[in-house]
This record gives C-alpha cells, sequence and structure tokens, in this order.
C-alpha cells in the first residue's frame, strides 16, 4: 500500500482500520520519517478487535519513506519496466538505511524479513488468455478483469471478433497457436472455449508444450476425455497431458456461463493460493 500526507490511499493492507490510524500517523508526522520502520498489529486480542484482524492474528508492517531523488525514482522505473517485460525482480531493503538492490530473477520467492534486510520478490500481472470470443469469454473477463487479470481474447473468426464489446480485454486476432506461444510465460493461464477442435486443439498442442500458470478446456467429461485421445494421437505426451484441466474449473455444478466463469476463476484463485503456500514451505536458496 502507498499513502501520502495529503491522503491519497493505493491499495489495501487489512480492508480495516489499520489503513486509517495509519494515515493518520502519517499526517501527524508519526511515521517512519527518518528510515524503514517495522510495526505490529494483533499483539494482543484487545488490537485485533480494535483492527478487525482474525482473532489471534498478527500483522507485520514494513513502513519506508519514498524521497523523489534521482536515485529512488531509477530504481522504480527499473522495476516496473522489469514487469512491463514481464521480467521477474527482486528488491532486498537494508533495514538499517532503507537502502534498495534490485535484481533480476528467474523465479519468485516467498517474502523473506530478518533483522538486517527485507527480499521482495515481484513476478508479472498474471495474464489470462481465453481462446474463443463467446458468451463465456465474456463473462469470465469481466471477473478475471475485476480481479486484476490482463485478459486477451483470441479468436482468428472475423464475425465473433466483430461483436465483443468487453471494455479492457485484448483482442487478438492471431491463430490459436501462435497467440499462446507469442504471450505464454509462467504467470499465464489459457483456457479454450470454442468447442471447434480446429480451433481449440491448436491452443492447446502449444499450451501443453509450454510452462504454463494453467491450460483448461472447456467440455463434458466425454468430450475432455475424446479430446485427450486426440492430443495424445497429436504426439502430446501423458506427462503433458497432466497439465490439462478439463472439465475446466472447480464442480461446483455451474451450468450458465456466469457459474462456469466463477468455477474457473475459482479454481485459478485456488491453485494460485496453493502455489504461495509452496512457496512459503520451499527452502530458502
Amino acid at each position: 500500500m502507498a499513502l501520502d500526507v495529503d491522503g491519497n490511499v493505493h491499495g489495501s493492507l487489512s480492508g480495516g482500520c489499520i489503513e486509517d490510524e495509519l494515515l493518520a500517523k502519517l499526517q501527524a508526522g508519526e511515521l517512519a520519517s527518518a528510515g524503514p520502520e517495522l510495526l505490529e498489529y494483533g499483539v494482543s486480542p484487545e488490537e485485533n478487535e480494535r483492527f478487525g484482524l482474525p482473532c489471534g492474528g498478527r500483522m507485520h508492517i514494513l513502513l519506508e519513506p519514498l524521497s523523489p531523488d534521482k536515485i529512488r525514482c531509477e530504481q522504480l522505473a527499473e522495476l516496473n519496466n522489469a514487469l512491463a517485460a514481464r521480467q521477474p525482480i527482486r528488491r532486498v531493503v537494508t533495514l538499517m538505511t532503507g537502502d534498495w538492490q534490485l535484481m533480476t530473477i528467474n523465479s519468485c520467492q516467498a517474502l523473506q524479513i530478518d533483522s538486517n534486510s527485507l527480499q521482495q520478490d515481484f513476478g508479472p500481472r498474471f495474464q489470462l488468455l481465453l481462446i474463443g470470443a463467446n458468451e463465456l469469454a465474456r463473462c469470465i473477463a469481466e471477473i478475471a478483469l475485476a480481479m486484476d487479470y490482463r485478459v486477451m481474447v483470441c479468436d482468428p473468426r472475423e464475425d465473433r471478433r466483430s461483436q465483443w464489446s468487453v471494455s479492457g480485454a485484448e483482442l487478438l486476432a492471431d491463430m490459436p497457436d501462435d497467440a499462446v506461444s507469442q504471450h505464454g510465460d509462467s504467470f499465464t493461464a489459457v483456457v479454450t472455449l470454442t468447442h471447434d477442435p480446429r480451433i481449440d486443439d491448436m491452443a492447446l498442442m502449444q499450451a501443453l508444450t509450454q510452462r504454463l500458470f494453467y491450460v483448461g478446456a472447456l467440455g463434458s467429461q466425454r468430450t475432455s476425455d475424446k479430446r485427450r485421445v486426440r492430443l495424445k494421437a497429436l504426439d502430446i505426451s501423458d506427462q503433458q497431458l497432466q497439465q490439462l484441466h478439463a472439465p475446466v474449473g472447480l464442480p461446483i455444478g455451474s451450468k450458465s456461463a456466469m457459474e462456469i466463469a466463477l468455477a474457473i476463476m475459482a479454481e485459478l484463485t485456488q491453485l494460485r493460493a496453493l502455489k504461495r503456500r509452496a512457496d512459503l514451505e520451499a527452502p530458502i536458496s
């Protein structure tokens, strides 16, 4: 979260009173004016009730004053440029001085902090590539955009693209395999939605050979079984097929387009949470 003395707040910490207290302290000149400051909330049950934290929960907050000096502006630009290029980047803060070090990395680890420094990895924004510009894609795109995904919709059929109307989603006229090849990375989810094997299978053949976050395909269990047989005949290995989520989405009994969209975004949310937990439990390298 970023905040300033004029009362501007971007982002959130708890969705509760902690933000208000920090803003009041900042405006009173009581907040991290000289250098980084580490605060802890939730130490007592009374504080939990006051700030709306879960019972027994604690929150550690590192406060950093940001000044518009040349070095810091250059570092912020470097960080933003890396994320725009979809390159993970690590920020290490020396807690005594507030100095930063930035370094490019191949993959992100969970945040680490000790008495001397904080290590924070930033990955690029998660993106969702939908194959097929139809009603279900519209529903998924609306939810995903609200969840801060970058949404791309690929459909080689001009008549389908001409009917697309979701503002904020990028419309691609590429062939599906080209779109996956160009935009796919470890922060990308690909979901096929056309029910046309000539389009969906083309995307899946490419997606299953890349290191993507998620690959899903719409269809019943019977349709999904037939799809796996086709893909295996097209030299997709059993190991690669294990990456395919089909039927796509969590099994919540969804029927309508919006319900199916909710099931798909819920599954992505669940998998992202599992990944964060795995990152926390992974040994530090």
